[in-house]
C-alpha cells in the first residue's frame, strides 16, 4: 500500500508541475485518479 501511495504522489506531483492553469491542474488531477482507480478495478 505504501508503494501505492508513493507512486500516486510522484504522479500527482509531475502532473501539478507539468501545467500553468488551473484547468490544467483540475484535468491532471482528475487523469490521475482515473489512473488509480484502474488500479483497483474500479
Amino acid at each position: 500500500m505504501k508503494r501505492i501511495t508513493l507512486s500516486a504522489l510522484l504522479l500527482a506531483t509531475l502532473a501539478v508541475s507539468g501545467c500553468n492553469t488551473v484547468e490544467g491542474v483540475g484535468r491532471d488531477i482528475s487523469g490521475g485518479a482515473n489512473v488509480v482507480r484502474g488500479w483497483f478495478g474500479g
